[in-house]
């Protein structure tokens, strides 16, 4: 199996928001649901080829980070991290801040 190719430090912090994330009740996690899919939209976005926000139809579904509720909120994060740093879109030092800002940002 291959080596991941999310850094150690960005694999720390997002263990940490996904502990933070499974403490909260429901419906807190769905109040602070809009920050967390903001910025996994934002990495979307930085995972495309010329790293600018993808411009689909209204109906087009893909390159949206969907809403499927706060359960899976945190795969569809760990998901698009994962593409980032394969595309090696973000610098590690970034993706760290980004995330433990939006996990300090959690109630």
């Amino acid at each position: 199996m291959p080596a991941s190719p999310v850094p150690d430090d960005v694999a720390v912090e997002l263990d940490r928001i996904e502990r933070r994330w499974r403490q909260l009740p429901l419906h807190t996690a769905e109040g602070c649901a809009d920050r967390v899919r903001t910025l996994a939209q934002h990495l979307a976005d930085a995972a495309t080829p010329d790293h600018r926000p993808r411009d689909f139809p209204a109906d087009a579904r893909e390159g949206v980070v969907p809403d499927l509720g706060p359960a899976t909120l945190m795969d569809q994060l760990r998901v698009v991290l994962y593409d980032v740093c394969l595309a090696d879109a973000v610098p590690a030092a970034r993706l760290t801040e980004e995330l433990a800002r939006v996990r300090r940002e959690l109630p």
